[in-house]
């Protein structure tokens, strides 16, 4: 197929995708179902899809549907606090001391994602019905020229506020930790990084749920990633797709960047971190490198697999990997 084929599907799809948004929930669920797994399209093609659609429709759970799942998260408060441009949102149990809270980050490899999809909305509910501070962050997405460093300044902006405001966010800052999921949790590291190296006050922890912190996706055999291609349930990230979504998010001289892509680099000094990774997802060769480069670099570092899960388990809020995950992260900051 010609690129001017391949670019006219593309805004076709873009536009089909815009008008789904405006559809009811079920609607939306039905044309949806089984459609986030199998192979993305080009890079290319899906970030023009997105720049005109302007997110991908949210087929999740509502807020309705949450509690009455898990009844608890109904005594959680939700408030969004002013940042200066950084949409959040700020979940508490009111009059419950709090052991340590999370700035947390959404993924959506850079391009897509928002504070209404499970992996932000549903984990800020759950944390925080446990007793843990939840402020999550969005921030300035890979679309219509915005390119690193936008977003991590965004996370970078987020957790700023969060410590100068221990009265909001109910603990000290030293009790505040750091973390996101897939792209976010490369926000979130490479946030981390920042602060180590001296632009603000480093967290307690990091926290990576099913993280992407390299440019490139290395260590994988064909018969791994056929595997994963293979299934139903999965998103299928190439390590050509990877390759390209990097050089689209950093450009081609960001791929040495250590902030851009925080396992390159030096991580001496980075602070305790937890990841979980999912067995049936290619990123999964990611998290399990950091996890060998932060040993070796003599960083304390948690690693747990969540068997035969696919990746973006905080987008399945009834799931129990979903459940697990949060299980994993809560346990953590419990203990720290």
């Amino acid at each position: 197929m010609s690129d001017t084929h391949l670019r006219t599907r593309a805004t076709v799809m873009g536009y089909a995708m815009k008008a789904l948004r405006r559809l009811p929930r079920p609607v939306r669920r039905a044309v949806l179902d089984g459609a986030g797994s199998g192979d993305l399209p080009p890079v290319a093609d899906f970030v023009r899809i997105l720049e005109i659609a302007g997110n991908m429709p949210n087929s999740g759970p509502t807020h309705a549907e949450l509690i009455a799942r898990y009844p608890a998260l109904s005594d959680v408060e939700v408030t969004d606090p002013a940042i200066d441009a950084v949409p959040a949102r700020l979940y508490r149990r009111p009059g419950q001391d709090a052991p340590a809270a999370l700035v947390w980050v959404h993924g959506g490899a850079f391009v897509w994602g928002d504070l209404e999809m499970a992996e932000s909305h549903w984990t800020g509910l759950m944390l925080a019905a446990r007793g843990i501070p939840v402020l999550t962050l969005d921030y300035r997405k890979a679309l219509h020229g915005v390119t690193y460093p936008a977003a991590s300044d965004d996370v970078l902006a987020g957790w700023s506020w969060a410590v100068n405001h221990p009265d909001r966010m109910g603990v000290p800052a030293a009790k505040m930790h750091l973390g996101g999921a897939s792209a976010g949790g490369s926000l979130a590291a490479g946030v981390a990084k920042r602060l180590r190296d001296g632009q603000g006050r480093p967290p307690a922890s990091v926290v990576l749920a099913y993280p992407g912190v390299h440019p490139e996706l290395t260590g994988w055999d064909q018969a791994g990633l056929a595997a994963i291609r293979a299934r139903r349930d999965a998103v299928y990230f190439s390590p050509e797709w990877i390759h390209d979504l990097s050089v689209h998010y950093a450009g081609a001289a960001g791929l040495t960047d250590p902030y851009a892509f925080p396992g390159v680099g030096d991580l001496v000094g980075t602070p305790p971190t937890l990841i979980v990774n999912c067995e049936a997802d290619t990123l999964r060769r990611s998290g399990e490198l950091y996890a060998e480069q932060l040993r070796a670099a003599g960083a304390e570092t948690s690693v747990h697999l969540l068997p035969g899960a696919a990746h973006g388990t905080l987008n399945e809020p009834f799931t129990e990997a979903g459940v697990r995950t949060i299980d994993l992260i809560s346990d953590w900051l419990g203990a720290k």
